[in-house]
């Protein structure tokens, strides 16, 4: 049948083509045939691609050519009659052997109400009269104000919207006392089975009996008819249509709601003058307790349509029916009807919006997937920009309901823009949700939101005045850690938890160290060491528990991972070519106290430094040159040299009991302190080369790593060499020429490393 159909449209459009009619649609498949008087086929409209209908008058066929007026009269009312409940006439073409008349987008009723039948009968009945009230207000319109008569109301005449509403159609005999030609008067005989339909006084005297009376008393009597054939499809017509017409017995209700088997009869009433009409039918049923007021989908409607002028308290009620009925409704009523006049009630914001989009998303989950972007995602898009507070609530209370659906595309163009005005919102309950709401959102953001815009508004949320505002913003940055750029984690991970480390609240503290924890593999073990793991520290004397506790935890898993990395490292570095081993502690000789430690580091470094003279300079002469020849602590240290620390050459000569009491030998009274010579400026580099890394690697040029105050002052002698002049007198040095007098020590470098720390003293 489909495989037909796209024939039928194919042919259609080569026959367009061929006439050189532009048309502004282009043809589908082939829906259905229209009492063989017109063709309906779905569309597309050409100017935005939206799904439109068009009905086809085709006069090629001779036995058509006598249906030219009724397309004729069709077009003229369309064009006219505009009413919710009418078929929207959107353009029509024109020519000698066609006309096309385009209207949104509807589907036969008879093909629905087969649908139908399989539904529960109490759902099934609730729609039929919904129907019929939409039926009844149309056919008022067209009798009242328009003065007219439709004189086509049956089943083929009626059709059915996107949203599940009846619209009413089948205008080609519809005619007016006033006009020129009425088509219904001089031509309704001859339209294809319309006596089915025709009320008794028209089967007596003809269609042309209709100019005197009441318009509407024809319509009613094709009104009763439908309301049997949509209620009882499979039943014959009611025999009241045959004289001598008389009234319908019980036994012919069928499964027409009792409540309106009375007015069913009261339209099928042979006199014209005392039948009921379409206006008394519908003020019937919307009387109280009638059977159109006391209909669930027509009280929908109804305050849908007014909710905008409907008071609070109206509105409320409203909103909690919709919420208690929601999955009783028709799919196609919930996502065509529904779900736009509630987005069109959001516009109004107010009180009621919370309550609204909760509604909103609670529809939504019936609707296609094909359908849900346009539907749903769309108008809450579009909800973003309002500056309605509670509208942004609740967009963002139920942010995780509908995010899965949302692409990278809309969060960053088109949801972020308009987001990120609440973090600078002065209430601070928008601020805080908005935060809350970007780690839902991160996963669909671009990388250039992510790293740069987002950032810096994360940076001014740490320093919110709200105390919640800024541990939640420290929080967030360790959750969107790993996912940041490379260098965007080297830059910013540890200043922003650094400064949640410094916060006043407590809370925020404790976040700024779990947040150090989580991000743990966003740093390097370079990078943990010297940064993290003393960022961390001073929390370790934090003066709240919950703090010290956690800032426990936090080096406790930093140690263990550089303890992991330390095991995979070489014992000692590369070796330079023609350069010789520098001993280092072995393993057995680790010192497990602090006295043991001084001790192993004293012992250590004289051992070495004996050893480097004894191999490869005892057997040279001791000689001096000129300050500048030789480089001095207080010399100039080029870029990428080692800093030349001070040695006193007096190791090589000291005695074992004079090592044991003093470490450093110096002569008695206050001459020059003794120096190497020019040709140990390789054993010092080796020795200090690390140090000047050090002292580089504690934040400044020229400043002790501890602090700036030097812990030895090399001027005050009487301070600081007194117990040297005490020790025992040094065997005499060998005869070197005394040296121009050198600048004093350089300050702070000889305490930055532990080589240089002062030499634990042995008892004798």
């Amino acid at each position: 049948m489909d495989y037909l159909r796209t024939l039928g449209s194919a042919a259609v459009s080569t026959l367009v083509q061929k006439s050189g009619l532009n048309l502004p649609f282009s043809l589908g498949a082939k829906v259905a045939s229209i009492d063989g008087v017109c063709s309906l086929y779905d569309a597309t409209k050409r100017e935005d691609g939206s799904n439109v209908s068009v009905f086809e008058y085709d006069f090629n066929d001779a036995s058509k050519r006598n249906y030219k007026p009724f397309a004729k009269n069709a077009l003229r009312k369309l064009r006219t009659t505009r009413h919710p409940d009418i078929l929207k006439f959107m353009d029509a073409v024109e020519s000698e052997t066609n006309i096309y008349i385009m209207t949104e987008r509807v589907r036969p009723l008879e093909p629905v109400l087969q649908q139908w039948s399989s539904r529960p009968n109490r759902e099934r009945e609730d729609w039929l009269l919904w129907g019929l009230h939409r039926i009844s207000v149309a056919l008022t319109f067209v009798n009242d104000p328009c003065a007219s008569t439709h004189g086509n109301i049956h089943v083929s005449s009626i059709f059915i919207s996107p949203s599940g509403e009846w619209k009413l159609g089948g205008f080609e005999l519809c005619s007016s006392t006033k006009d020129e030609s009425p088509t219904l008067y001089t031509l309704g005989g001859t339209y294809p089975n319309s006596s089915s339909w025709s009320s008794p006084e028209v089967r007596k005297s003809g269609w042309s009996a209709l100019k005197e009376g009441n318009p509407a008393v024809a319509d009613a009597y094709a009104l009763g008819i439908l309301l049997h054939s949509v209620f009882n499809p499979t039943h014959p017509p009611p025999a009241t249509i045959q004289p001598p017409h008389p009234s319908p017995p019980a036994s012919a209700r069928g499964d027409i709601p009792l409540p309106l088997f009375n007015v069913f009869k009261r339209l099928l009433n042979p006199s014209g003058g005392s039948r009921l009409t379409p206006k008394g039918f519908l003020e019937v049923g919307m009387a109280e307790g009638g059977f159109f007021s006391s209909n669930k989908l027509v009280q929908v409607c109804s305050g849908l349509d007014n909710f905008a002028l409907a008071s609070e308290a109206d509105k409320s009620q409203l909103l909690r029916s919709l919420k208690d009925s929601a999955s009783s409704f028709p799919a196609e009523f919930a996502s065509f009807k529904v779900l736009p006049s509630l987005v069109s009630a959001l516009e109004y914001g107010g009180a009621s919006a919370a309550i609204i989009l909760p509604l909103l998303i609670q529809f939504g989950k019936n609707v296609s997937p094909e359908d849900y972007p346009n539907l749903i995602l769309a108008p809450l898009i579009k909800l973003y920009a309002s500056p309605d507070r509670a509208i942004r609530m609740a967009l963002l209370e139920h942010l995780p309901e509908y995010v899965d659906k949302l692409d990278q595309k809309a969060v960053s163009d088109k949801i972020f823009p308009q987001l990120q005005t609440g973090f600078t919102d002065t209430v601070a309950v928008i601020r805080e949700a908005t935060v809350k709401s970007i780690s839902i959102l991160a996963p669909k953001m671009s990388s250039r939101v992510l790293n740069n815009e987002l950032l810096r508004h994360l940076a001014k949320m740490q320093m919110d005045p709200e105390s919640s505002i800024r541990t939640n913003a420290c929080i967030l940055i360790g959750r969107l850690g790993p996912t940041l750029g490379y260098n965007t984690k080297r830059k910013m991970l540890v200043p922003a938890f650094v400064r949640a480390l410094k916060d006043s609240f407590v809370h925020a503290r404790v976040a700024g160290l779990m947040a150090f924890m989580a991000t743990i593999d966003c740093f390097e073990m370079e990078e943990l060491a010297t940064k993290v793991i003393p960022s961390v520290s001073p929390a370790l004397l934090d003066k709240e528990k919950i703090v010290r506790d956690q800032a426990f935890k936090a080096v406790e898993l930093f140690i263990s991972r550089l303890s992991k990395h330390a095991e995979t490292m070489p014992e000692t570095a590369a070796v330079e070519a023609g350069q010789e081993d520098v001993p280092y502690l072995a393993p057995n000789t680790l010192a497990n106290s602090a006295a043991g430690a001084a001790g192993a580091l004293a012992g250590w470094a004289i051992s070495s430094l004996g050893k480097k003279l004894a191999t490869s300079d005892l057997q040279t002469t001791m000689a001096t040159g000129p300050a500048a020849d030789r480089p001095g602590s207080t010399s100039p240290t080029p870029a990428g040299s080692s800093l030349q620390t001070p040695v006193f050459d007096s190791f090589s000569s000291l005695t074992p009991s004079s090592a044991s009491s003093s470490s450093l030998g110096k002569p008695s009274g206050k001459g020059k302190p003794m120096q190497l010579g020019g040709h140990k400026v390789a054993a010092e580099a080796s020795s200090t080369s690390w140090l000047e890394e050090e002292s580089f690697d504690s934040g400044g040029n020229d400043g002790n790593p501890w602090g700036n105050e030097d812990l030895i002052d090399v001027n005050a002698d009487h301070d600081d060499w007194s117990a040297f002049e005490t020790a025992p007198p040094a065997p005499s040095p060998p005869k070197i020429v005394e040296p121009k007098p050198t600048p004093s020590f350089t300050r702070g470098p000889l305490i930055s490393t532990p080589k240089n720390l002062p030499f634990h003293s042995t008892p004798s």
